[in-house]
């Protein structure tokens, strides 16, 4: 059996209209109602296909003060059973399990240390071509900035089946591990630095030219907080806030 990966990353904002002219200016997705009756679901697409979704941030979860951000769906087997394992593991779960009619069934959780993400089983459906794996728009890489990166990474491989990678010595600031998913470098875990924005799940979005996506974050009313830099491997990273105020980050292997 494969092991679980992050299928799909979402959006929830104040401001959907801004949000999705702010993305599709610095990423490049075509930004398109869902068309689900009653519900009001932007997608963002490369071609024909969504690679990623934004929606308002619902009054209710405002209300129990959770942030705008952006958060991912893994791919499980059985919700269900998957929300059940990690509560054994000392998980929380924020949404039981429930289904999105047409869609799927999926739970909002978070791991022992608090960063939240959803647990996600998607009903059979045609799917449409998938854009290349590289291509920009597309997720490429996955990061959690953890309370204690080593502690919680026995949680995630356990409860899907990620294993250990390289694990990189950033000096003073730690050690960056990478988790593999069937043996592919697929994302990385470290220990949050005091000085950084919250802890959670960063996910990494791929664009033409890491100078080139910093200049029209800036010309479309967001910041760059840092980089862009250069990673271990050559690929150039930069983190930033779009014009709501909410942390995103892009990847390019051109500078």
């Amino acid at each position: 059996m494969s092991a679980s990966r992050f299928i799909w990353f979402e959006l929830m904002t104040p401001d959907v209209a801004g949000a999705a002219a702010f993305y599709s200016g610095v990423v490049g997705w075509q930004a398109q109602d869902s068309g689900m009756p009653g519900v009001e679901y932007t997608l963002l697409k490369v071609g024909d296909a969504g690679t990623a979704g934004m929606m308002a941030l619902p009054a209710e979860l405002k209300a129990m003060g959770v942030p705008p951000g952006w958060r991912g769906y893994v791919a499980v087997d059985d919700v269900d059973a998957s929300e059940a394992r990690l509560l054994k593991l000392g998980g929380k779960v924020l949404r039981p399990a429930s289904d999105i009619p047409g869609v799927g069934r999926f739970a909002a959780v978070a791991d022992p240390q608090g960063a939240d993400f959803l647990l996600f089983k998607p009903m059979p459906m045609e799917a449409p071509t998938m854009p290349a794996a590289d291509a920009p728009g597309t997720a490429g890489w996955c990061e959690l900035r953890a309370l204690d990166g080593g502690a919680v990474f026995d949680f995630y491989a356990t409860l899907f089946g990620w294993t250990r990678g390289e694990a990189l010595d950033m000096g003073p600031m730690g050690t960056y591990q990478l988790f593999d998913i069937d043996g592919v470098p697929s994302g990385g875990m470290m220990t949050r630095d005091p000085a950084w924005p919250e802890t959670g799940w960063r996910y990494y979005f791929r664009v033409d030219s890491i100078d080139a996506a910093a200049r029209r974050v800036a010309s479309l009313g967001g910041s760059v907080t840092m980089g862009p830099d250069q990673v271990p491997g050559g690929t150039w990273v930069l983190h930033g806030r779009d014009p709501q105020g909410v942390l995103f980050a892009l990847l390019s292997v051109t500078k």
